[in-house]
């Protein structure tokens, strides 16, 4: 069985089809791309998996579970975890906090126990922070622990992203451009650092990416959406030379 299954997707903006009949089938570990111009749709895939939005039309499973129409934290309660293209920190809190914020939905303790500080709850705040600190020393964030959040470098901001997405213990995890605003060596570095998450967290992996240096690198198949549409996919070296990717991208005549 996949571990995520799209089947049909469709979903449109008042009559606007911003995802046609997209069809994804995601094996376990595995680490696939969804690419494409601006505009072309990938988002709003990601937004449809998570349930920011509903698809209108279509079936999107967990595992044969139907994630159509629950709440995006129900679907994050059953395994998936998400980044974002413009990085979405808690930019006045620590990275500390930050991470700390991701664990809460496995908190044991009731609201009044945390109103009043009785009962479970300072062994469950003990329990959360220290797996938020084990978290952020295999990140190598721990020295910036108590920093705050908008005070760390860009690449390390998006690292604290991943860590407080893997925080909540994810089968799969959604790379919305990972690589954006990095430089190549940057980027050379990221292709390591993915590979590594997949090897010591065991999870799945899709990401969305216009570094082509990276998907070409990493993933192990490709899809591609223009106009909302999937209009390739296959290996990378199949992706690599097809002709209709190659007109999406550079416009027909340049890519005769």
């Amino acid at each position: 069985m996949a571990l995520l299954d799209l089947q049909h997707v469709t979903h449109r903006f008042e009559g606007l089809t911003a995802v046609s009949d997209f069809n994804l089938a995601v094996a376990p570990h595995e680490l696939v791309g969804v690419i494409g111009p601006n505009g072309a749709g990938k988002t709003t895939v990601f937004n449809l998996i998570t349930g920011v939005y509903r698809a209108t039309e279509g079936s999107i499973r967990l595992e044969g579970r139907e994630l159509v129409g629950q709440t995006p934290h129900r679907i994050t309660a059953s395994g998936i975890a998400r980044t974002f293209q413009n990085i979405r920190l808690f930019r006045e809190l620590s990275v500390l906090d930050n991470v700390r914020i991701a664990h809460y939905r496995q908190m044991a303790y009731s609201p009044a126990e945390a109103l009043l500080h009785i009962g479970r709850f300072r062994a469950e705040e003990k329990r959360i922070t220290l797996g938020a600190l084990d978290l952020l020393s295999i990140f190598k964030l721990d020295d910036a622990a108590n920093e705050k959040a908008k005070n760390l470098p860009y690449g390390l901001q998006r690292r604290l992203e991943i860590a407080r997405a893997l925080a909540t213990g994810p089968k799969l995890l959604l790379l919305d451009e990972p690589a954006a605003g990095m430089n190549p060596n940057e980027i050379l570095q990221l292709m390591d650092f993915i590979r590594w998450i997949r090897r010591t967290f065991d999870v799945t992996i899709i990401l969305i990416e216009h570094q082509m240096r990276l998907v070409m690198g990493i993933c192990e198949r490709l899809v591609v959406l223009d106009f909302g549409a999937t209009i390739a996919a296959g290996l990378p070296s199949e992706i690599r030379t097809n002709p209709k990717v190659m007109e999406a991208y550079l416009g027909e005549e340049a890519a005769s």
